[in-house]
C-alpha cells in the first residue's frame, strides 16, 4: 500500500466527487492520506474529512499565500484544531514546537530563507514537502533531522535537480505525495491529480535510485507512518 502524505481533498476541485474519490482510494492501493489545510476554513474541512474516512488524516495551518486577512486570534483557532483527533501535523513552526507536532514546510523559490527558519527552530522536526532544492540543501536538512517529500513534479521533463537529489537522499528519509489536485505526474499531466497517481511518484524514485518499486512503496509507507505517528494495528 502507498501513503500519499500531502493531498488537498478539501480543495474545490474535488467538490463534484470528493467522497467517491476518497472512498475508492484503498482499492487503488492507497492506504493512507494526509490532507493539509491552507486556511482556517480548509483546515476545518480537512479535520472533518479525517473524522469521516478511516484512512484520512489531517494537518492544519495557514499558507503564506492565504495570509492577506490574517488576524492574531486565528492562531488560537489553529491551536485548537491542531489538538483534534487525527490531526498529525501543522503548518506553523512556532505552534509545531509548542504542541510537539511535526511541521509541513513549503519552500518555493525561498531556499535561503527557509533554511534560516529551520536553523532557528532546532527542536522542530518536519518535512519539506514538494522539495525543489539542491543536493547541498537536501544534505543540510538531513543533518538537521528533516524529511523530504517528492511529488509528480519529479516526473516532468524540466525536473533538472530531482534526479541528483533523489540519488543522494537515503530512501529512509523520503516520503511520497501528490499535492492533489495539483502537479499531476506524467503521463497524466494536465488532468486533475488525486492519490491514485501517487504510485507514479514512487515508481520514478525507484527508477532514479535503481530499486524495485515495491521497496520504495514499503519504505515510504513506513517513513510516513513513523513521521506522522499514525498507529498501526
Amino acid at each position: 500500500m502507498l501513503f500519499d502524505t500531502h493531498a488537498h481533498y478539501d480543495d474545490e476541485a474535488f467538490d463534484p466527487d470528493r467522497r467517491e474519490v476518497l472512498a475508492g482510494l484503498p482499492q487503488k492501493g492507497v492506504g493512507l492520506v494526509v490532507d493539509p489545510g491552507c486556511t482556517l476554513t480548509s483546515s476545518e474541512k480537512a479535520v472533518a474529512l479525517a473524522a469521516e474516512f478511516p484512512h484520512v488524516y489531517a494537518a492544519v495551518g495557514l499558507h503564506p499565500e492565504n495570509c492577506h486577512d490574517f488576524q492574531p486570534e486565528q492562531i488560537e483557532r489553529l491551536r485548537q484544531l491542531a489538538q483534534r483527533e487525527k490531526v498529525v501535523a501543522i503548518g506553523e513552526v512556532g505552534l509545531a514546537e509548542e504542541l510537539k507536532l511535526p511541521v509541513i514546510f513549503h519552500d518555493r523559490e525561498a531556499h535561503g530563507d527557509s533554511l534560516a527558519i529551520v536553523r532557528e527552530f532546532p527542536a522542530v522536526r518536519g518535512v519539506f514537502h514538494c522539495f525543489s532544492g539542491s543536493v547541498e540543501m537536501a544534505e543540510e536538512l538531513l543533518k538537521l533531522g528533516w524529511m523530504l517529500s517528492f511529488n509528480g513534479a519529479i516526473t516532468f521533463k524540466n525536473a533538472r535537480k530531482a534526479p541528483e537529489v533523489i540519488a543522494a537522499v537515503p530512501l529512509e528519509r523520503m516520503m511520497v505525495e501528490t499535492d492533489a489536485p495539483y502537479l499531476t505526474p506524467v503521463p497524466f499531466r494536465g488532468k486533475r491529480n488525486d492519490s491514485g497517481y501517487v504510485h507514479l511518484v514512487a515508481e520514478k524514485i525507484a527508477q532514479l535510485k535503481g530499486l524495485p518499486a515495491e521497496q520504495v512503496e514499503r519504505q515510504t509507507w513506513e517513513n510516513g507512518v513513523r513521521f506522522f505517528g499514525i498507529p498501526q494495528e
